[in-house]
């Protein structure tokens, strides 16, 4: 499963439906090609605040239209990743220090890390098939990780990471009540060649393709089974600390 090898997700059954939140990012496209390519689902669709239909976190309205959009098409909803965060913008940037908190910055950071995906958990979730292999994943971030924290800072993206693994902690137990099959993972990328990650990446620290990025978590995903659902992994398959 290296450069630009196909990987099959033979773990799912066939013709299904793939869907990924936040398609227009790099890794989320990357992972919008990478299942086209693996021909292994009936339908793949990217969904984004530009496409149709429309998909926007700060939206729950918005969110409940795509979901009874895809719960129309043909095929169970087999694998739905949610590749959407915030870091930063314009307006905000990581905090280095207390005195950099805003309530603005946080709002912010909480309604697009945590209660937008919440409310992409609430409405995908009841549309995962009752039997057979389906997955939700999330993208996390291991700076999320209480446990794995030595540097401090970045207090909005930090905390609001840490509620997304909380949330899909608690939805991957509710959901194994009705669908025992039914997998939810949050994924730690790594260090992904993007706009978004340039301005942060430490020097000497080699940032992956998308394409590679998407692949390794593939890997993890097809590799997954109901034993693994709530867990916290990187795109190794390894898994973090809470």
């Amino acid at each position: 499963m290296t450069g630009g090898t196909t990987l099959q997700l033979h773990s799912f059954p066939e013709g299904g439906i793939a869907a990924i939140a936040g398609a227009t990012g790099a890794i989320g496209n990357a992972l919008l090609t990478a299942l086209k390519a693996s021909g292994r689902f009936r339908e793949v669709i990217g969904l984004s605040r530009g496409g149709s239909p429309r998909l926007d976190l700060l939206d729950e309205e918005c969110i409940a239209t795509a979901a009874q959009h895809v719960a129309g098409m043909k095929g169970d909803l087999r694998l739905f990743i949610d590749a959407t965060g915030f870091l930063y913008n314009d307006a905000f940037s990581p905090e280095k220090s207390l005195k950099q908190i805003s309530a603005a910055q946080m709002a912010h950071a909480f309604a697009l890390n945590a209660t937008g995906p919440a409310l992409l958990m609430k409405h995908f979730l009841p549309l995962l098939p009752r039997e057979g292999k389906s997955v939700f994943a999330t993208l996390s971030a291991r700076v999320g990780s209480i446990g794995d924290n030595k540097a401090g800072g970045w207090y909005s993206y930090r905390a609001s990471k840490a509620a997304l693994n909380q949330i899909l902690r608690s939805a991957a137990i509710e959901t194994a009540r009705r669908k025992p099959d039914a997998i939810c993972l949050a994924l730690h990328p790594g260090t992904v060649e993007s706009p978004l990650s340039a301005p942060f990446q430490k020097k000497g620290l080699i940032a992956r393709a998308p394409e590679s990025a998407a692949r390794e978590l593939l890997a993890v995903v097809d590799r997954a089974d109901a034993g693994n659902n709530g867990s916290f992994l990187d795109y190794k398959g390894e898994v973090l600390p809470w």
